[in-house]
């Protein structure tokens, strides 16, 4: 992942690709509003207000704007026991987004798909030792500064708040798109009962998650 993000922009001011397609699936879903699933999933006032507090709590947190996959479940990665290295797949989402969306997604998705589990998303502790070893290969492959590859503690503690925030607008954009699926996709899934279960573990984790505080 570090490789990815570290990707360069060649010259270019990205922008955020979450809060267009964000926007844009909530239009969807609006326009196709079925009145039978009010009882599942919030009202449309509500998650449009969420949504307007999503971005206007995340957008202050400062993750920086990177190239990202943006979909990064267990099913996308390959891991080669033989060779030793890991590839992913799927780049059909891949575009720039904000750093923490990427890692605080990809945490939820150790939850799973077909049999969400949430009691799976990473401890504090196996959290703070993943984001050790991002850092330390991201300045490496982004060269920053003078202090080599060195990782405080305080930098890791930031990324994990801001990680854990954008988890939130994780679980936000893939009920929109669940939502979507639900009317138009021939899949056989479930894609209603997914879209509740992203919703439900949005608000179970906000309060405490939004109590987080940057280091200082």
């Amino acid at each position: 992942m570090a490789k990815i993000h570290a990707i360069h922009a060649n010259g270019c001011l990205p922008k955020p690709g979450l809060w267009p397609k964000m926007y844009s699936y909530f239009t969807l879903v609006k326009n196709s509003f079925n009145a039978s699933l009010s009882q599942s999933i919030p009202s449309l006032e509500v998650l449009e207000q969420e949504m307007a507090w999503l971005k206007e709590h995340l957008s202050q947190l400062d993750s920086p704007i990177v190239f990202c996959h943006n979909d990064l479940l267990c099913k996308n990665i390959i891991y080669n026991e033989k060779k030793g290295h890991v590839r992913f797949i799927d780049y059909e989402y891949a575009g720039y987004n904000y750093q923490a969306f990427d890692i605080g997604n990809h945490f939820n998705e150790f939850a799973g798909v077909n049999e969400v589990d949430y009691s799976l998303y990473p401890s504090r502790e196996t959290q703070l030792r993943w984001l050790n070893y991002y850092l330390q290969a991201h300045k490496q492959l982004c060269k920053e500064g003078w202090g080599g590859t060195t990782v405080t503690p305080m930098e890791v503690e930031k990324l994990y708040v801001q990680v854990n925030k954008f988890a939130l607008a994780s679980h936000f954009f893939w009920a929109f798109w669940a939502l979507i699926q639900n009317q138009f996709s021939t899949i056989d899934f479930d894609f209603l009962r997914y879209a509740v279960i992203r919703f439900n573990q949005y608000f179970k984790v906000k309060p405490q998650v939004s109590a987080l505080e940057m280091p200082k």
